[in-house]
């Protein structure tokens, strides 16, 4: 995946993957990971790599746009989940704050059985289990099926 970071951009929270390794390879720029403690800083041509089950966030840690090829290993099914997520960007079913709309993609997580599972770090496993299964009862009850379907159908194609 492509992945661009505006000056002071970064991932919106620290978060944890579950069965996939996260590898940030920079094109451009300056990426700043905190994880486990510490913090790592990778430049153009550098490489950092977040093991599955670790905390982390990433930084844009220059004043310049910051060009990295992230990928995920295994890939599972994380093609699905970025339709997903795009899907809902390109609709704007957005939070107030602008952010993705965390109930509709935890009943997406749910209904495709979600193998590249991530989860926020803040939040204990069970907890956030027990939040995955409200929204997908609470997609169910208010039809998003439909945008589920709409957006695993084929190739991601924005408006």
């Amino acid at each position: 995946m492509q992945w661009s970071v505006q000056p002071k951009g970064y991932v919106p929270f620290e978060h944890i993957h579950l069965n996939q390794d996260e590898i940030f390879n920079v094109k451009k720029g300056e990426i700043k990971i905190v994880m486990n403690g510490g913090t790592y800083i990778a430049g153009q041509g550098e490489t950092i790599i977040v093991p599955k089950g670790t905390a982390h966030i990433a930084y844009n840690n220059a004043a310049n746009e910051l060009d990295c090829v992230v990928e995920y290993k295994p890939g599972l099914d994380h093609d699905s989940f970025m339709q997903c997520f795009c899907g809902l960007t390109n609709d704007k079913l957005m939070d107030s704050n602008g952010g993705i709309d965390i109930p509709r993609m935890g009943y997406f997580l749910i209904q495709m059985k979600a193998k590249c599972m991530t989860r926020p770090a803040k939040i204990p496993a069970p907890l956030f289990n027990i939040a995955l299964r409200f929204f997908y009862l609470r997609g169910m009850l208010s039809g998003w099926k439909k945008l589920y379907e709409k957006y695993t159908a084929g190739p991601f194609v924005p408006n």
